[in-house]
Formats: structure tokens, sequence, C-alpha cells
């Protein structure tokens, strides 16, 4: 999933340059233009990926196996955020997107009560737009969390959001723009655990630019999503969230009425196979040891016997 989003683009100037450079990584024409090739052809889908990393694996790994199968994939990755690729998917330049599920479900439907990653599941039957379904989610959860150095934890006391109440310095969280409004964001925390923070916008999902402000101090807490490895290499401590401020992003694929029966299963096939320490493990393939994600899905594909 924070895509993204992990989402996780924030300004309209941030949201216009993802959106114009994936239309420059495309081949010729862009799905994005609802007059392309890529578009109107029935044969071919269109699988999407946030402006994240990790979601672009995830992304990779559905293209390869719908090719396996046959499929003639067009990949338009590190498209943005939803606001950006949700409306293009209702449109149907983008079949098939690697969502994350309690985020989605808050995107359509912000009142609702969903708790539970099968209430989120029921719920986001009736919140997605006509045209739209979502199908089986993964075991693996990629979100939002509010995290902390060991240091500031220990110093503090704190290891859950409640005890952010008794920390009396001035707390600042770092993370992409459009966590500023978010449901869990700062407002979201003053309003469920009574705590008072500033905010820092970092465009980088939690990224290398991220754990820097953390660890140097320029914020005491940073979103940083609950799969990227990161927060084990740094000893980071993720605050637990006993009010469940933050929903739980099961991964989940969102498809297109062109996407079929037969295509779904290949997805599905992957879904199943997906865990959360699977997730980080594809994860660290591309922080650290730098992968491309085509040559981390085929591994990990492979290995699964999906290829």
């Amino acid at each position: 999933m924070i895509t993204a989003p992990k989402i996780r683009v924030g300004v309209a100037a941030a949201l216009a340059a993802g959106l114009v450079a994936a239309l420059a990584g495309c081949a010729s024409s862009s799905p994005l233009d609802s007059g392309s090739s890529a578009s109107s052809d029935s044969k071919t889908i269109v699988v999407g990926s946030q402006q994240y990393y990790s979601n672009e694996i995830i992304a990779e790994l559905y293209a390869q196996v719908l090719e396996k199968d046959g499929f003639s994939v067009k990949r338009n990755y590190n498209i943005g955020q939803r606001e950006v690729y949700l409306p293009q998917l209702q449109k149907g330049a983008i079949d098939v997107m690697p969502e994350y599920s309690g985020n989605l479900l808050q995107y359509y439907d912000k009142n609702s009560t969903a708790k539970t990653a099968s209430e989120i599941s029921a719920g986001l039957k009736d919140a997605l737009p006509k045209g739209l379904r979502a199908l089986d989610a993964a075991e693996a959860t990629d979100q939002d969390s509010y995290t902390v150095t060991k240091e500031f934890s220990e110093k503090n006391d704190v290891t859950s959001l409640s005890d952010l109440s008794k920390v009396s310095d001035k707390l600042t969280v770092g993370a992409n723009s459009e966590f500023q409004t978010r449901p869990y964001g700062p407002e979201g925390l003053k309003s469920e655990y009574g705590v008072d923070v500033d905010f820092k916008a970092i465009e980088d999902s939690g990224g290398a630019l991220t754990v820097k402000a953390l660890t140097d101090g320029t914020v005491q807490l940073a979103d940083i999503y609950s799969a990227d490895p990161s927060i084990k290499a740094n000893d980071f401590v993720s605050l637990k969230d006993p009010k469940n401020l933050i929903l739980p992003q099961n991964v989940t694929p969102v498809v297109s009425s062109k996407v079929s029966d037969k295509a779904a299963a290949d997805i599905d096939k992957v879904s199943k196979v997906l865990t959360t320490d699977a997730l980080i493990e594809l994860n660290t393939k591309s922080t650290a040891d730098k992968e491309k994600a085509s040559t981390i899905a085929k591994a990990f594909l492979t290995d699964k016997g999906l290829l």
C-alpha cells in the first residue's frame, strides 16, 4: 500500500510530474489517453502501478502471470496516486491495479465504519464504482504506520499511538502531502488519540528522505509503510494502533470489466502466495539489492511454480 497508494504523491505539481513521467515512459501512445489503441484494444490488458516501488513489483507479478497464460499485456507503471489513476481505471484506460484495501475503501466511502479486513472487503463491493471490482485480497499487508526511532521510543516510553499523549515535546510527522488530509493523518490522530502533531511534507513514500528526516530528528514521527525493509534495517519502532485509526491495508487487485474470469483467476494465483513476509523480501531485493521489478517478479513466480 502507505499507493500510493503507498500513495502517495501530494501536491498537484507532484501529481502532474508523476503523470508526465508515466506518459513519457510508455511506448508510442499512452493508455491514459482515452483515444489510444491500447485503451480500445479489447485483447490487451493494461496493468498499472502507483508511484511506489513495491506497488510496481506487485503489478509486475500480475503482468507476468497474465502473459504466461497467453494474454497481451501493456505496462503503465509509476503513474501517480489515487487521484490520478483511479479516474483512469474507471475510464478503462487501465485494467488492473494493485491496491490497498483500507485506504481504497476510505477513498470511495469516507463514512465507512469498517475496521476488520473482512468488513473492508465487504464494503468495497458496494463502494467501488460501476465497472470496477476488487478481486480476493492477499494475506500481505503494506499499510501506513506512525514510526519512530528506537531512541525516541525508549526515551519517551512510547510503543503505541496512545502513549504519544505523554510526550510534552513538540511532535512533527513526516509523510507524503496527501497524508495530511487522510482520515488517519494529523486530524485523525487528534480525534482518536488526543495528540497534536505538526506536519512536514516529504514526497518519497517513506523512502530515503523520510528515513533521514526521522533519524536526524527533523521529524519525530514518520509514515513508513509496514512492509518497508527500512524499519528492520534501522531498528525503527512502528507504533501500535489499538483504536484501528489506520485500517488494514491488504494488497487487493482492482480490475476493470475488461478483465475476464480467466484473467482474474491468474491474478488470484498471485494473491494466494503473497504474504507479508514475502512482500518484505521482495521489497528488500529492490531497496537493498537494487534488482529490477521484472527480475524480482520472475524469480518469485518461478519459485512459486507460477511461471
